[in-house]
């Protein structure tokens, strides 16, 4: 199981990944299968914790939303599924963060396939300063993929997937800079979605557009959950009401250490949340 993944650093010959079929929104019925296990996870930058003792269930074709104030450690708790908390060189993780049987904060793991595997779009579009056509083809181009026909094919039908198509396929040669910023934003998700990834993780992904390129932003959100796991990190709490299936609330205390309070199905937490805190913080009471 462990030896098999895809994920370990592979001895010669890695075994095929086998995605299962879809559920969850597809089916129009909340997955309860899960794709992220995480257990115990704590989160340090030096001497200082950032997030302490979390345990949480990433679930499959499902979109998870992670909430709570400024500082709580939703972004850190987010990297540490893909292990961009690695960037930094004071960071260190513990506890266990398991996907397809395998622990990927563990030793041996192929740090490049992880991350292709569990993408990420973060909170200001950082479309790169080429053609938009060349900002898709990036990812392919890393892993190995040359025929010019076949990154035809990817650029096309990661834009359709973004939404974004119709918008620039006249002007595949443009600078990606030029686009707008909600443009840039699905620009950023096609980039992404286009080396394949099982997961995507969303990093406050609509702070920066208006309510219109949000409202696309969500609506692509949904569509991709059909085939797709995504977690992403909001401070709106209407936007996380609007496109999640589960919700998960953080909160830090005086000591500043981020911790999990609630987690559930977002229609339960919202309305019956099992934690005072969790309903002063949603009401507005608090945060």
């Amino acid at each position: 199981m462990a030896g098999d993944s895809p994920l370990r650093t592979p001895p010669k010959v890695a075994a095929p990944v086998v995605r299962p079929r879809a559920r969850g929104a597809a089916a129009g019925a909340v997955s309860t299968d899960v794709r992220i296990r995480a257990e115990h996870v704590s989160v340090s930058y030096g001497d200082r914790r950032a997030i302490e003792d979390v345990t949480i269930d990433i679930h499959d074709r499902a979109v998870t939303a992670i909430i709570g104030p400024s500082g709580c450690g939703k972004s850190t708790l987010l990297r540490a599924f893909n292990r961009m908390n690695d960037l930094i060189p004071s960071a260190r993780s513990t506890g266990r963060v398991e996907m397809d049987g395998v622990d990927v904060l563990g030793r041996n793991i192929d740090i490049v396939r992880l991350r292709r595997r569990v993408g990420m779009v973060f909170q200001k579009p950082n479309a790169f300063p080429m053609s938009i056509y060349e900002n898709i083809a990036y990812g392919p181009r890393q892993h190995g993929q040359k025929r010019r026909a076949r990154l035809d094919e990817i650029v096309e039908s990661t834009l359709r997937r973004a939404a974004l198509w119709d918008d620039v396929d006249d002007r595949l040669g443009a600078s990606a800079v030029g686009l707008s910023g909600g443009q840039q934003q699905r620009l950023c998700i096609a980039r992404a979605l286009a080396v394949e990834p099982h997961v995507l993780l969303m990093d406050e992904p609509c702070s920066a557009l208006d309510p219109i390129a949000t409202l696309k932003i969500e609506d692509l959100m949904r569509d991709l959950a059909r085939e797709l796991t995504i977690v992403i990190v909001t401070h709106n709490m209407q936007q996380a009401a609007r496109v999640s299936d589960y919700t998960a609330f953080m909160l830090a205390g005086e000591e500043r250490i981020g911790r999990l309070v609630e987690f559930g199905l977002t229609d339960v937490l919202y309305t019956t949340p099992s934690d005072a805190r969790t309903e002063e913080y949603i009401t507005g009471r608090f945060g």
